[in-house]
């Protein structure tokens, strides 16, 4: 496809916000608050505690979430790339697992944005773009609500001048 199209899977250049960082650090947070306090639960509950195995579980979930959320935001946005090009569309994303994916504008049969609550919070939006690919739409994540929407509108008008079809 690439020798046709001349498309080639490489680093896109684009950085996304870095509001992401803390956007992922609070999205990460009330999963391990739960699971802490499930444990600390289970010590501190019953007429017959179990024993300091569970002080030593409890000490490693702490571990554990404090490296979690010091480390993964920040590797995600070292990671989380994009770029329009007059051809196509790059994606890198992920942290342990990462995804680079590559669309030629001509693929493009929908371009959306989406705002949950806490991306509204943090000023964030994600981008998806839907392409007749088996492999699924690109979602680029962590954009500033004015890059999404600026985005959004180049993408629309790259893909009416477009002469494919989008399948």
């Amino acid at each position: 496809m690439s020798e046709t199209t001349g498309v080639r899977l490489r680093a896109p250049r684009h950085r996304i916000s870095r509001k992401a960082i803390p956007y992922w650090t609070v999205r990460a947070l009330p999963g391990w608050v739960v699971l802490l306090a499930i444990e600390i639960a289970v010590k501190v509950l019953p007429d017959d505690p179990p024993g300091t195995w569970l002080v030593a579980v409890i000490v490693a979930t702490a571990v554990l979430a404090l490296v979690h959320l010091a480390v993964m935001p920040s590797w995600r946005y070292r990671v989380h790339r994009w770029e329009v090009t007059p051809t196509a569309v790059y994606t890198q994303s992920g942290w342990f697992d990462q995804e680079w994916r590559v669309a030629p504008l001509s693929r493009i049969q929908t371009v959306d944005t989406e705002r949950g609550p806490w991306e509204q919070l943090f000023g964030l939006a994600k981008v998806t773009v839907t392409t007749a690919s088996a492999a699924g739409p690109l979602h680029i994540h962590g954009l500033d609500l004015d890059v999404a929407r600026q985005l959004v509108d180049d993408l629309t008008a790259a893909t009416e001048a477009s002469e494919g079809d989008a399948t």
